[in-house]
């Protein structure tokens, strides 16, 4: 659907995204397969952890994406961004301490699914700096380079064709729901991760998380609500409230900066 979706629009004028290019899908295959590997280990995880839990351990992503940065070359993080993202994942450790229905095979899931959040970021953060692509096209070879993979996933493990019936099973509106909510989530998030960083979509998801998990305590269930738990959760929140307010003091900080190189420019 993102794929005709982002296709008729380019049809009609409202989008400039480029035509498909091979040599440019061969850069993004690596996104792609990574992008496909954190939703099916994600989804996977989610048979043996409960929904809070599954969120509290996808928070380590941002500590990962901050190692993952360092070696890959984008230079040492200032201080209070190193703190803040540690504070994040001291949280998260805190709050898995509080859950009493550890399952081995979920929380293995998850913590690969953590691995391939991180790898397939990067990746973005890196082919919108560097290919200049935008988040649109982004979707667009996503999207395109997805389906074989979901298909061989489908065939694989055995769900098709009873998935489709029991899709259509379902009330239609459900499925347009989830289409629209599933498309803006994924060109909101490639947006951020090109305009912003591949950490700022991590942190920024650990702030959204938080809702995610009181819902998933009240209305979901399947974990005991501990002091653990909120502990975890508190300390999870104050790390992501602190990472936001070191990036917007070096975006301040660096504004006066390039003011004073643009004037020097125009004279």
């Amino acid at each position: 659907m993102t794929t005709l979706l982002i296709r008729f629009g380019r049809i009609m004028g409202y989008t400039k995204a480029r035509e498909f290019n091979v040599e440019t899908a061969k850069k993004l295959l690596l996104v792609s397969l990574f992008y496909n590997a954190n939703v099916a280990f994600a989804l996977a995880s989610l048979k043996g952890v409960n929904i809070p839990m599954y969120i509290a351990i996808k928070r380590l992503t941002p500590l990962a994406v901050l190692i993952a940065g360092f070696f890959y070359g984008k230079g040492r993080p200032t201080t209070q961004v190193t703190l803040s993202v540690l504070l994040t994942a001291a949280g998260v450790l805190i709050a898995a301490l509080g859950d009493f229905s550890f399952d081995l095979f979920g929380y293995g899931m998850a913590f690969t699914s953590v691995f391939f959040q991180t790898m397939y970021l990067v990746l973005v953060e890196k082919s919108g700096a560097e290919d200049g692509l935008s988040s649109v096209e982004i979707m667009f070879y996503n999207s395109v380079l997805s389906i074989p993979f979901l298909l061989f996933l489908i065939i694989a493990t055995g769900e098709f064709p009873n998935s489709i019936s029991i899709l259509f099973a379902k009330p239609e509106f459900l499925l347009l729901l989830s289409l629209v909510m599933g498309i803006v989530l994924n060109y909101t998030m490639f947006l951020c991760t090109i305009v912003n960083s591949a950490l700022t979509t991590t942190i920024v998801g650990v702030l959204k998380g938080v809702g995610s998990t009181t819902l998933g305590f009240v209305l979901l269930g399947g974990v005991e609500v501990h002091a653990l738990n909120v502990t975890g959760l508190v300390i999870n929140t104050a790390g992501g409230v602190w990472y936001s307010f070191a990036k917007y003091q070096q975006k301040k900080n660096k504004l006066p900066k390039v003011m004073s190189d643009v004037e020097t420019r125009s004279k």
